[in-house]
């Protein structure tokens, strides 16, 4: 299991960014994937924007975007009616053999 597994068991979400050019690296790298420069890990930031959004039975999962450039996808709960650009809030994650996030839409909401 690798460091960003292990975060992610534990309830937090890191990602590797570069030390020389300062990118994302997405997914997570020991190296950077644009200029093979050293990386470090930090925590990111929990608010997402709903990119795209779908239901199967009760249960609703969808498209989100951290910090402008991260997508993944994840369950979604909420009981209000979701809108594309909507802020949600990473709630949980975790990996157990695939990563696993849950949002929840913010009360504050602004649709971008």
């Amino acid at each position: 299991m690798n460091r960003f597994e292990l975060e992610l068991k534990n309830n937090n979400f890191i990602c590797s960014e570069c030390l020389r050019c300062k990118k994302l690296v997405w997914p997570p790298s020991d190296y950077c994937d644009k200029c093979f420069g050293n990386v470090t890990w930090r925590q990111i930031s929990k608010i997402a924007i709903l990119l795209e959004y779908s239901y199967k039975g009760n249960e609703c999962f969808g498209i989100v975007e951290l910090e402008g450039q991260i997508r993944v996808i994840g369950a979604i709960q909420s009981s209000s009616k979701l809108q594309i650009g909507q802020q949600l809030i990473l709630k949980k994650c975790d990996y157990d053999g695939k990563a696993k996030f849950v949002f929840e839409l913010q009360e504050d909401t602004k649709s971008i």
